[in-house]
């Protein structure tokens, strides 16, 4: 069995559950899936069955879902697509960052092993999505950021922007606006007492801050993931 001889929902299936543990440690029970593809929990259950016989995922009843080492290298294999689909939207078709993830979601069904090889040659080998999102390599190879939500670092602090979730379109466009994108240098410290805001301003090369300071609130902060001088990345 390959990966295109999979269904589409065994495809959407398999790169949820590895996605939703990217960037979090709570377990992946069928209810997340079912939240995460806008599904029933009578559809999913039933996909998580089928899964299990083929030997894709390990679940026991009410418990989470953990992929085999098959299910992991196919889910890789997925989430190779998408993100590489979404590079080559950006940086060849002059897509915005928040228009890629629905339009990948459709075309990394389709699209042949061949094509995604080409286009990852053409990108020059990208190792993050527009929204700073690892790159899984052809063997399955990952470079995970150190990075960690914004919302839980120890302020005052300068970070540089490393990932921001591809979740909300809106937000998206706000962080773009305000000119914050993978590799955005931040002063960040303590906002308003009791507002759960925290204000950012710019840093340049020389060191020194420019532009006005932004106000940004939980749902944002809690998006961007950022690192602090010193840290760097981790293979899978």
């Amino acid at each position: 069995m390959t990966l295109s001889e999979l269904t589409t929902s065994a495809q959407n299936y398999l790169k949820v559950v590895w996605a939703s543990a990217e960037w979090s440690d709570a377990p992946i029970t069928a209810s997340v899936i079912a939240e995460r593809l806008g599904l029933r929990m009578s559809t999913v259950s039933e996909g998580i069955r089928k899964l299990a016989a083929q030997g894709l995922v390990n679940h026991t009843p009410y418990g989470s879902v953990q992929l085999t080492e098959l299910g992991h290298a196919y889910a890789l294999q997925m989430v190779r697509r998408h993100r590489l689909i979404e590079t080559f939207l950006v940086q060849v078709l002059g897509y915005g960052w928040d228009e890629v993830h629905d339009e990948a979601e459709h075309l990394e069904h389709a699209v042949s092993d061949l094509m995604i090889e080409r286009i990852d040659v053409l990108l020059g080998h990208p190792v993050r999505d527009p929204h700073g999102d690892p790159i899984p390599t052809a063997d399955g190879k990952l470079l995970m950021p150190q990075a960690t939500q914004l919302s839980i670092v120890p302020l005052p602090a300068t970070v540089c922007v490393e990932r921001i979730a591809d979740d909300d379109p809106a937000l998206l466009l706000h962080c773009d606006e305000c000119k914050i994108t993978v590799g955005s240098l931040l002063r960040v410290a303590e906002g308003a007492p009791y507002s759960s805001t925290i204000t950012v301003t710019h840093v340049g090369e020389d060191g020194e801050e420019y532009g006005e300071t932004i106000t940004l609130g939980r749902p944002a902060t809690d998006a961007i993931y950022v690192s602090q001088p010193g840290q760097g990345e981790t293979g899978e």
